[in-house]
C-alpha cells in the first residue's frame, strides 16, 4: 500500500492536481529498480499556485496571531501522528538509515515548539516606545506576502519545515517546491499540511506544493507575485537566484548553500572523542549534510595516532540499506550521479597529489552505495575549495594553532567549523579567528541545534540564519508614530494659525 494518499501531483489552493508522466522519477537509492514517485511537472501550475497563495494572503495575514499559532499546533499534531509514514518515505526516497529518517520525521513537530519559543518570537513581537510626552512610537511586524520555499533533498522534510513554519506563523502564505530528487516526501508534506490547515478552517491557498526541477524553481524565483524566496541548496543555484533578483531589492532572499567545513584537532584533544566525532561528522547521512566535516586539520603531535585511528573507523563503518536489521551507519547516496561525483572528486584529488589513505569504493550490490574515504593532502587552499557532497574527508597536518586557523579559512564557504582541544583559550582564539556561522568546541560540525541560529558566511549564506532565527526573515518591521494631542507646534518660518485661520474664515 502506498504511503501517499493520492497519485503523484501538486496541491494548489487546497485541491489535489494529478501530474501523470515520467519526466521526473524518484527511485529507492538502495534499490534503484523500485520507483517511489513519477510525474511530469506543468509549468502553468507554478503560476496557479502563486495566485492561490496571493488570494489567500489577506485573510491569512489578518488572522489573529493566536489563531495562526493554533494552525501550527494542528500541524504539529498531524506530523506527530504521521511520523512513521514520514520516516518510511524519507528512508525509501532519500536513502537515509531508518534511525536518521525517524529523527528527521520527529524534528517537524519539535520545530513548532522552537518557533513559538519566547526566544524566537520576542524578536518579531510588536512593541511600543514613548517618543515624547504626547507621542507614542510603535513597531509592528508585517508578513512579506507570498513566500517561495525551494527545498533540498538531504533533509527533504526538516529543512523546508524550518522555513515554512515561521513563514506561516508571521502571516505569509507559501508555495513549496520540493527537490526533484525527493518529490514524494514533498507531496506527503502537502497532504498532511492540507489536513492540518483544514482542521482550523484556514483559507485555501495558504500552503501550496508544486513539483518540478530547475524550470519550476526559476519560474517561482523570478515570479512578479512572489515576495520572498527561502532557498536551501548549492551555491551555483543560489547565485542564479541572486542574479535573477538584482532588480528586486524589496524581495527577501534567504540562502543556505552548504559548506566546506573544517575541523581542527589539537595535540591536547581528547583522543577518542576527536576520532569518533570527526568520523561521525564527516560521514553522517553518507556525507550529504551541509554541515558535514570535509577538511580535518590535525596538529603534528597527535597526527601519527589520530590519522590511522580515523582511517580505521572510516574503513569499518557499516554501509547498507536504511531498512537493514543491522546497525547501519551509512545508507546509499541519493542518486548514482551523486555517487559518481564523489568518485570523480576522489580521482581528482589523487591526481593532484593527494594520498588515498582509505579510498571510497562502490559496494558490489545494487544501489548507490559507497564506502567512506579519507584522503591526505599537504595543505588546503582556495584552488581546491570544492564541496564534495559525500563520504570523502580530507586530512592535512599543521604545526600550531595559527597554521590551523589559516588552513580553516582557506575556503570561500563559511557554514560550520569546530576544534578539539582541552584549552579554552585556544577555542577562544579559534572562535575569533575563523569565519563561519557555526563554530563548535569538542563536538563535530554536523548536528546543529534548532534552538540556535543556523547559517553561514561567504558562499554558504547571505546573513539570513535559519533555525531559531528563521522568523526574523519572515517578517519586516514597520514603524508608526501616534500623536495623542490635538495641537501642533508652529515651526519657525510658518504663519501663526491666528493669521491664516482668520483669512480662511473671512
Amino acid at each position: 500500500m502506498s504511503i501517499l494518499r493520492d497519485p503523484p501531483g501538486n496541491v494548489i489552493g487546497g485541491r489535489f492536481i494529478a501530474t501523470p508522466g515520467d519526466a521526473i522519477v524518484s527511485c529507492d537509492p538502495a534499490d534503484p529498480e523500485r520507483v517511489i514517485w513519477s510525474g511530469t511537472p506543468v509549468t502553468g501550475h507554478a503560476d496557479e499556485a502563486v495566485q492561490a497563495a496571493r488570494s489567500a494572503l489577506p485573510a491569512w495575514s489578518s488572522r489573529p496571531f493566536d489563531e495562526r499559532v493554533a494552525a501550527l499546533r494542528s500541524w504539529q499534531a498531524v506530523t506527530r501522528a504521521n511520523a512513521d509514514r514520514l520516516a518510511d518515505l524519507i528512508c525509501d526516497e532519500m536513502g537515509k538509515t531508518m534511525a536518521e529518517a525517524r529523527f528527521e520525521a520527529g524534528a517537524l513537530a519539535g520545530k513548532v515548539d522552537v518557533t513559538l519559543d519566547r526566544m524566537s518570537v520576542s524578536r518579531v513581537t510588536d512593541y511600543e516606545v514613548a517618543v515624547n510626552d504626547t507621542r507614542s512610537g510603535f513597531c509592528h511586524f508585517r508578513p512579506h506576502g507570498v513566500m517561495a520555499v525551494i527545498g533540498p533533498f538531504n533533509f527533504p522534510a526538516h529543512l523546508p519545515n524550518g522555513q515554512f513554519v515561521p513563514a506561516l506563523l508571521m502571516g505569509n502564505t507559501v508555495v513549496f517546491k520540493p527537490s526533484e530528487k525527493t518529490p514524494a516526501v514533498g507531496q506527503l508534506i502537502a497532504e498532511l499540511m492540507n489536513e492540518a490547515l483544514a482542521a482550523v478552517d484556514a483559507p485555501p491557498g495558504v500552503f501550496n506544493v508544486v513539483q518540478g526541477g530547475g524550470d519550476i524553481a526559476a519560474t517561482l524565483t523570478t515570479h512578479d507575485d512572489i515576495d520572498g524566496i527561502l532557498f536551501t541548496g548549492s551555491w551555483p543555484v543560489g547565485r542564479r537566484i541572486l542574479e535573477a533578483n538584482l532588480d528586486r531589492p524589496g524581495r527577501i532572499v534567504a540562502l543556505e548553500m552548504g559548506g566546506n567545513n573544517p575541523t581542527v584537532v589539537m595535540d591536547d584533544a581528547s583522543f577518542e572523542q576527536a576520532v569518533i566525532e570527526c568520523a561521525r561528522a564527516a560521514f553522517a547521512t553518507t556525507g550529504q549534510r551541509c554541515t558535514c566535516t570535509r577538511r580535518i586539520i590535525v596538529q603534528s603531535g597527535i597526527a601519527e595516532r589520530f590519522i590511522p585511528a580515523l582511517c580505521r573507523v572510516a574503513s569499518t563503518l557499516l554501509v547498507g540499506p536504511g531498512r537493514s536489521p543491522d546497525p547501519v551507519f551509512m545508507g546509499p547516496l541519493v542518486t548514482d550521479d551523486a555517487r559518481q561525483a564523489v568518485l570523480e572528486a576522489q580521482q581528482r584529488l589523487g591526481a593532484g597529489g593527494g594520498r588515498l589513505l582509505v579510498p571510497c569504493c562502490p559496494l558490489d550490490r545494487p544501489g548507490n552505495f559507497l564506502t567512506a574515504g579519507v584522503v591526505e593532502v599537504d595543505r588546503f587552499d582556495l584552488a581546491d575549495d570544492c564541496e564534495v557532497f559525500g563520504p570523502l574527508a580530507q586530512v592535512s597536518i599543521v604545526n600550531d594553532l595559527d597554521a590551523a586557523i589559516d588552513q580553516a579559512n582557506a575556503t570561500r564557504f563559511g557554514l560550520a567549523a569546530s576544534i578539539f582541544t582541552a584549552d579554552a583559550a585556544a577555542f577562544d582564539t579559534f572562535k575569533h579567528g575563523v569565519r563561519a556561522g557555526c563554530i563548535n568546541h569538542n563536538t563535530g560540525t554536523a548536528g546543529a541545534s534548532s534552538k540556535l541560529p543556523f547559517g553561514g558566511l561567504g558562499i554558504s549564506g547571505n546573513h539570513r540564519p535559519a533555525a531559531a532565527f528563521a522568523a526574523d526573515f519572515c517578517a519586516y518591521p514597520m514603524a508608526s508614530m501616534v500623536e495623542r494631542s490635538t495641537t501642533a507646534a508652529v515651526p519657525a518660518g510658518m504663519l501663526d494659525p491666528d493669521q491664516w485661520a482668520a483669512r480662511i474664515s473671512s
